[in-house]
């Protein structure tokens, strides 16, 4: 078989056809079907993937044309998520971590471009309600992270918060979009084109989402997908790099393959045709572009058995953001009496979230362990919100930042805040099973409180 799956020999045809037929058959009976729902026995994750026969055969046809690295289902991939989402570039890694740690290192190079380019002692504003791979690449550059509070509700920080953090080192901003929530990032672009600095979406858990009719993902210089099993669509590992900057581009692609000057696919000799045409000081004239290494970079590179499951995945994700949405709105429904013991989420102003998640924070002294064990007990999935306060963290004690004021609500965030899943896997049923359990847990955990409030007060009459 020829690189590309092209496939000259009938009988091979053949019998290529019947292994993806039976591919796709299996794949719709072993993992498309709905199993009975028990309630309080059949778990509800909060997060999870929707894989089925169309999947099961892509991969097979990757498998089929025996590219292990990157080929044609890579390119595909590249194209059908760079216009979805409406970027010129799109560089598949093998991680969203990755594809934040990318990214900002292209940015540190001395041929990014000038007004973006960064060097060690930056400072770079992020959110301290993170995920620690939003926040690591800044450590690891020798940045200096500055961070900021966010909102109850939205979990973002507001525009007036992020251009409060900045000083007279600021060059940069590295940002998650949470749960799917855009923070005001048009606000926060133009603030940056004006202070020429630059600007990173890590747009990992928010695929989909909407701030003012554009794409999240479209408004900062670079931006980056994660396709983990938790997310919005999947590859079982696999990230992506989004620009609309050639030299960004080119640059990112550059440290994920090893640093390499060469940009020839994998498999390919002299794209450029001057392989062997370059005069480079301390390398013998002529010596091979394809050994010739740049920058100090990385091997971060994916497969194409990857990326063939992120082209039927792209196909689904219209109908996935839907059911999110869906669930999300029956949650949302079914709860929002309850304002007065949790905070209820809301979209930030001019956003269509595509959440990732329903977050939960309680209100007053409910506890939130109570409320969390009761809910798993009952087979219902929760999830902190990642690293709550990132500084109260272990790893992160003694790390060089500045806090731009007080992490006043990201501290309630560690004590209060938890969420369950919206994801596409979701059904009504459970949808509403989880609405009821949730309500019997808050009704647990103000009994346990009132009992603590009573027990207090005779400790003090004692």
């Amino acid at each position: 078989m020829a690189r590309g799956g092209i496939v000259k020999d009938d009988g091979l045809k053949n019998l290529a056809n019947t292994l993806l037929g039976c591919a796709e058959i299996y794949g719709e009976r072993a993992w498309a079907g709905e199993a009975e729902f028990i309630p309080g026995i059949t778990p509800i994750p909060p997060s999870g993937k929707v894989i089925g026969g169309p999947e099961l055969k892509a991969v097979m046809a990757a498998a089929l044309d025996g590219v292990l690295t990157e080929g044609r289902w890579v390119e595909r991939f590249e194209k059908g998520l760079s216009v979805y989402i409406g970027r010129r570039f799109a560089s598949m890694c093998n991680s969203g971590s990755s594809a934040n740690l990318l990214a900002l290192t292209a940015l540190m190079q001395p041929d990014a471009p000038e007004g973006l380019r960064l060097k060690p002692g930056d400072e770079v504003v992020t959110a301290a309600a993170c995920f620690p791979t939003t926040l690591n690449p800044i450590i690891q550059n020798g940045l200096v992270p500055v961070f900021v509070d966010v909102e109850l509700g939205t979990y973002v920080p507001t525009i007036q918060a992020l251009e409060a953090a900045i000083g007279p080192k600021t060059k940069g901003f590295m940002l998650a979009h949470s749960l799917g929530n855009p923070f005001p990032v048009a606000k926060l672009a133009n603030l940056c084109d004006k202070g020429h600095m630059a600007l990173i979406e890590d747009n990992c858990d928010s695929l989909g989402s909407k701030h003012r009719g554009k794409m999240t993902g479209t408004l900062g210089d670079l931006a980056t997908q994660s396709f983990y099993p938790a997310h919005h669509i999947t590859t079982g590992e696999g990230g992506m790099v989004l620009t609309s900057n050639p030299i960004l581009r080119k640059i990112v692609e550059s440290l994920r393959d090893w640093g390499r000057s060469c940009w020839c696919d994998p498999g390919k000799d002299n794209t450029c045709g001057k392989r062997f045409s370059t005069d480079l000081p301390r390398l013998p004239p002529g010596y091979d572009h394809k050994y010739t290494y740049s920058r100090i970079g990385y091997n971060l590179k994916s497969t194409d058995l990857q990326a063939a499951i992120g082209v039927a995945q792209l196909a689904r994700l219209p109908a996935f953001a839907e059911a999110r949405k869906a669930n999300f709105e029956y949650l949302r429904r079914d709860l929002c009496d309850l304002e007065d013991v949790i905070v209820i989420p809301q979209a930030t102003p001019d956003s269509k979230p595509n959440w990732f998640g329903f977050p939960i924070t309680l209100r007053g002294g409910l506890s939130r362990n109570l409320v969390i064990r009761y809910l798993e007990d009952k087979m219902v999935g929760t999830r902190l919100l990642f690293a709550g306060n990132i500084l109260r963290q272990p790893g992160y004690a003694d790390i060089k930042c500045r806090k731009a004021g007080p992490l006043k609500n990201t501290d309630i965030i560690v004590a209060k805040t938890f969420w369950v899943g919206v994801w596409p896997g979701i059904t009504p049923t459970m949808a509403a099973f989880m609405v009821e359990t949730i309500r019997q847990a808050i009704v647990v955990a103000k009994k346990s409180y009132r009992r603590r409030q009573q027990d207090a007060i005779l400790d003090g009459a004692e």
